[in-house]
């Protein structure tokens, strides 16, 4: 069996941390497919005509749809990602945000507990695959969106966003037509003409009077808070929002993982308990104090 983890938001939200972590955890029962890695070729992204540049984050031309999807049915059917998929992701300088010692281990335990007492209620010997997808359009494509098991939507104000992408070096983007990747840098106004603008455009109506700052995601499309019964199965294909500035990776990873493994019964919070344990705070350089990743 093959779930699909969703974990999207703006650029620099820490989206792709989140999701090497979970990857971390749940080792070679799991594999990142990154929404990047699905850019169109160079000379197929549009230009914004009216500043002049290739934008590479409007909605409809920032990525080629129909291999996405393509793409996402394969993982689905089979739970494996399309002959021939490469990732540029690797090019990417990345600061690393680590999480306290003990954590993964106490994760990979509560993954096995959990994993054990389905097979003794169900009797399957099934073995379950989690493809972990990461992107900063996930919840624009209905077909995609619709694919996914968990959706996890990290959201970070603006000028956190504009802070951390400010102090990166570039990007490498995943262009169809270079083997190597593409190196972008931001050329100046990028951002609040560009960046931004496609954000909104994106997620605007996920939220409540299309608030994305401070709107609350629409109660039809939020998943069951995890404090519900375990009866609230049927909404985890709801979207849960994470106010990722207000919150440790040690807290997203926790988040994170006990979403996921509501999927598997309601067995899984009581092995879990509601509360994890305090870990020790991990040492952090000067440079990881100071942002997120991708």
């Amino acid at each position: 069996m093959i779930y699909l983890v969703g974990v999207g938001g703006a650029t620099c939200s820490g989206k792709t941390t989140l999701a090497k972590h979970i990857h971390r955890i749940l080792g070679d029962k799991s594999y990142i497919v990154h929404q990047d890695d699905f850019a169109p070729p160079v000379d197929l992204v549009p230009m914004n005509e009216e500043f002049g540049v290739q934008d590479w984050d409007d909605p409809p031309g920032a990525i080629d749809w129909p291999r996405m999807r393509a793409a996402v049915d394969t993982i689905k059917a089979t739970g494996k990602l399309p002959d021939g998929h490469t990732s540029h992701d690797h090019l990417n300088a990345q600061i690393e945000v680590p999480l306290p010692p003990g954590m993964v281990e106490f994760w990979q335990e509560r993954f096995l507990e959990v994993m054990q007492k389905r097979r003794e209620s169900t009797g399957s010997t099934e073995e379950i695959t989690w493809a972990i997808l990461d992107g900063f359009l996930l919840f624009y494509d209905q077909h995609v969106s619709d694919a996914m098991d968990v959706r996890i939507m990290l959201r970070v104000p603006e000028a956190e966003l504009i802070a951390r992408r400010n102090a990166r070096p570039g990007y490498t983007t995943a262009a169809q037509t270079d083997p190597e990747g593409l190196i972008w840098k931001d050329p100046p106004h990028y951002w609040e003409r560009i960046v931004y603008p496609a954000y909104v455009k994106a997620h605007s109506h996920l939220f409540i009077d299309g608030d994305v700052e401070k709107g609350e995601i629409k109660p039809e499309l939020a998943a069951a808070p995890l404090s519900a019964s375990h009866g609230a199965a049927q909404n985890v294909r709801g979207i849960r929002m994470l106010e990722a500035h207000e919150m440790s990776m040690a807290e997203l990873v926790d988040a994170t993982c006990r979403s996921m493994l509501r999927l598997l019964g309601g067995e899984a919070e009581d092995l879990v308990g509601t509360e994890t344990p305090a870990f020790p705070s991990p040492v952090l350089s000067d440079a990881e104090e100071e942002g997120e990743d991708d």
